[in-house]
């Protein structure tokens, strides 16, 4: 008990998570899509949270090219798989985390059935193919889906309440015959932009796990790093959204 409080000390203290809330965090569990320039900051700050199930999804190795932004690994990384590294240094960071590996690029039914077990399921990648997968799945399953991006000086992320019955979800806000998504290889990322975002993402699942989420519907949070700035726009539902029309109607 005494390791507990002086661990999460800063979190009972707050009177929005107190005892109860940390319990939350304790007994929740949470699906990380992508170990990249999000993915990173996301697991760090649940694995130091306490949350109590961890589950890190990526097939990719270690580049030099990436540390400049994806703070858990190192030089001596490189080569390595990025799931393997990270449940290293996340057991460092708080060895009562259950880290679960999951190194291989999920079909559509194996991502529901992941989601299924999840509290909340945040989706880091950086491609069209793989965030539709996961908002399908999320609606599939009925789990909350923290969705965010960055390029350049920019970010953005959105919680979609794919757990409701209504509400919009990630293809309300794009569409598959839209605009290619840029790449942090062929726009370039400031590492710290990244890294912002996914500590808000981090944020937003942690109040979303203890019960402290605004109800006043989905919001999209666009970060302006030229201006220094953060803007909030309502989320609307598409009325010809297939994904929720396909799920939400069942």
């Amino acid at each position: 008990m005494n390791e507990r409080r002086t661990r999460y000390g800063r979190h009972l203290s707050l009177p929005e998570i107190g005892e109860a809330g940390q319990d939350r965090i304790g007994e929740a569990s949470a699906l990380v899509v992508g170990l990249g320039g999000l993915g990173v900051p996301v697991a760090s700050y649940l694995a130091g949270a306490g949350i109590g199930t961890l589950y890190l999804n990526d097939f990719d190795t270690v580049d030099l090219s990436n540390l400049h932004r994806q703070v858990l690994f190192a030089v001596h990384d490189v080569g390595r798989r990025k799931t393997e590294v990270a449940a290293e240094r996340l057991a460092a960071l708080n060895p009562d985390v259950n880290l679960e590996i999951v190194d291989q690029r999920l079909d559509p039914a194996a991502l529901t059935e992941l989601a299924g077990r999840c509290t909340v399921v945040l989706d880091c990648s950086d491609n069209f193919a793989t965030r539709f997968a996961v908002n399908e799945a999320t609606l599939a399953a009925r789990r909350p889906l923290i969705s965010g991006a960055a390029i350049r000086l920019e970010g953005q992320l959105a919680v979609f309440r794919n757990d409701l019955p209504a509400g919009a979800c990630y293809r309300c806000l794009y569409h598959e015959d839209g605009e290619e998504l840029e790449t942090c290889s062929g726009g370039g990322i400031l590492g710290p932009v990244v890294g912002a975002v996914g500590a808000l993402m981090a944020v937003e699942a942690l109040k979303l796990i203890v019960g402290i989420s605004r109800g006043d519907g989905e919001r999209l949070a666009v970060y302006d790093g030229w201006r220094g700035e953060w803007r909030s726009l309502g989320l609307a539902p598409d009325p010809e959204c297939p994904a929720c029309a396909r799920f939400r109607s069942r």
